[in-house]
C-alpha cells in the first residue's frame, strides 16, 4: 500500500508541475499591443522608382491586342497579318521605326495617322494577290495555271526554264523589300501583307535562305502560317529564289550570328 501511494503521490506531483509550465508558457505568450499610429510606411526600394520600357496607362493594359498571325522573327523584326484600330497599343509597344507593306492598295488613313504620330516610316512594295480556286488543290492548280498562261510570256523565275505562276510575287520586289528588310537602320520593322501568310511568308522565308536554314525549315515555317492555305508556288519561289547577290550584306541583327 505505501508503494502505491508514493506512485500516486508522484503522479500527483507531476501533474502539478505540469499545470504550472503551461500557465508559464500563456503567461510568456502575452501579446504586448502596439501603437502602430506614429510608424511611418516602408520605403520604396531604387527599383521600383524606376521608368518602365514602355508606358502603359492602365486604361489600356486590356487592349493591347497583337494584329493576326504576329509573330517575331528575329531581332528586331515582326511579322503580322494587317493591323487595325484596335492593334494600335499593342504596335506601339514594339517600337517600330519601319513597316514593310505587301499589298498593292493604298494604307489606309487611320493607318497613315498611326504611323505618323509615331514616327513610323512606310516600305510599300504592292504584290498582287491570288486566291486557288475552291475545290481544286494547289497542284491541280498549278498545272491548270501553267497550261493556260504558257503563250502569254508569263513571268519566269530567274533559276527556272519553265513557266511558273509567280506573278504574284515579282522577283525584283522581294528583293527590294529585302534590301529595306536587312538594313538595321530601319529596325524594329514589322513586315505584313492582308493575312500574314502567303506574301509575308514568302519575303521571310527568303530571308531565311539568307541566314542559311534548310528548305525543310523554310517551308515548316511557311506552313505554320499559312497551315491550309500553303501553296506549292510559294514554295518553288522560294527554292529557287536565288540570294547569291545579297551575301556581303550583314547579318548581324540576326540570332544566328556570332
Amino acid at each position: 500500500m505505501k508503494l502505491i501511494e508514493k506512485t500516486m503521490n508522484k503522479f500527483i506531483k507531476a501533474e502539478e508541475e505540469e499545470e504550472e509550465d503551461v500557465s508559464e508558457i500563456f503567461q510568456m505568450m502575452e501579446v504586448a499591443k502596439v501603437d502602430l499610429s506614429n510608424v511611418s510606411p516602408p520605403q520604396p526600394l531604387a527599383c521600383d522608382s524606376a521608368t518602365p520600357l514602355v508606358e502603359v496607362s492602365a486604361g489600356d493594359e486590356l487592349n493591347l491586342i497583337p494584329p493576326l498571325n504576329f509573330a517575331m522573327v528575329d531581332n528586331g523584326i515582326f511579322r503580322s497579318g494587317f493591323p487595325d484600330v484596335a492593334n494600335f497599343s499593342f504596335l506601339k509597344t514594339l517600337g517600330l521605326r519601319s513597316i514593310i507593306y505587301l499589298c498593292p492598295e493604298a494604307y489606309p488613313e487611320n493607318n497613315m495617322q498611326f504611323l505618323k504620330s509615331n514616327g513610323i516610316k512606310l516600305f510599300q512594295f504592292g504584290i498582287k494577290g491570288y486566291k486557288c480556286p475552291p475545290g481544286l488543290e494547289n497542284e491541280v492548280w498549278l498545272h491548270l495555271w501553267n497550261s493556260k498562261h504558257q503563250k502569254e510570256g508569263s513571268y519566269t523565275n530567274a533559276n527556272s526554264k519553265t513557266s511558273e505562276p509567280f506573278v504574284n510575287i515579282p522577283d525584283h520586289k522581294i528583293r527590294e523589300a529585302l534590301k529595306v528588310l536587312l538594313d538595321e537602320k530601319n529596325h524594329p520593322l514589322l513586315i505584313h501583307c492582308n493575312r500574314g501568310k502567303h506574301r509575308t511568308g514568302c519575303l521571310v522565308g527568303c530571308m531565311r535562305k539568307l541566314q542559311k536554314w534548310c528548305l525543310t525549315s523554310i517551308f515548316d515555317e511557311y506552313q505554320r502560317f499559312a497551315a491550309a492555305k500553303a501553296r506549292v508556288s510559294d514554295q518553288r519561289f522560294m527554292e529557287l529564289f536565288d540570294v547569291s547577290s545579297f551575301k556581303q550584306i550583314p547579318m548581324s541583327f540576326s540570332c544566328s550570328s556570332s
